[in-house]
């Protein structure tokens, strides 16, 4: 037990989480800037249909991490001092959540993009499913697994 109170708590929570986001931004900010530049090449213009849609699926979702990652930042300056920051915690938590997903789903397709331009597309699925499997692990699995083992010791 600490000595926080809960507007303590808050503050530091949401410290931690906006330095979170500040860890997760540039990662896809750089993945947007690449597929952004990806359509101006001249090897673009080789793709297949079915590529060229999964490269702008992959656009979209980065586009929409993108834009969840930095929302927290925008919701907390049009709420300034409105004295619900413990709100702005909840909403801006599920915010990033939400953009881990996004990424995910955004770093998959774009590594099964560029293994089916390179390789044939059983490889590609390969590498595409096996970067997904290690974001979600990584990202999901092991933090989720560890919480339930903590419930478990303290409910057991």
């Amino acid at each position: 037990m600490t000595d926080e109170d809960e507007k303590a708590r808050i503050d530091r929570e949401l410290g931690e989480l906006m330095e979170e986001v500040r860890v997760a931004l540039p990662g896809a900010e750089i993945l947007f800037a690449f597929l952004l530049g990806v359509a101006f090449t001249d090897r673009f213009e080789t793709i297949t249909s079915s590529q060229r849609n999964l490269y702008f699926g992959a656009l979209l979702l980065t586009a929409g991490a993108t834009a969840l990652l930095i929302a927290p930042a925008t919701y907390h300056r049009l709420r300034f001092r409105d004295g619900d920051k413990e709100r702005l915690l909840f909403t801006a938590t599920r915010m990033a959540i939400g953009s881990f997903v996004l990424m995910l789903l955004a770093i998959c397709s774009s590594v099964y993009l560029v293994a089916d331009i390179l390789y044939a597309s059983t490889t590609a699925g390969l590498f595409g499913a096996g970067t997904a499997a290690w974001f979600a692990w990584f990202w999901f699995g092991l933090p989720l697994s560890r919480r339930l083992r903590s419930v478990d010791r303290s409910t057991g």
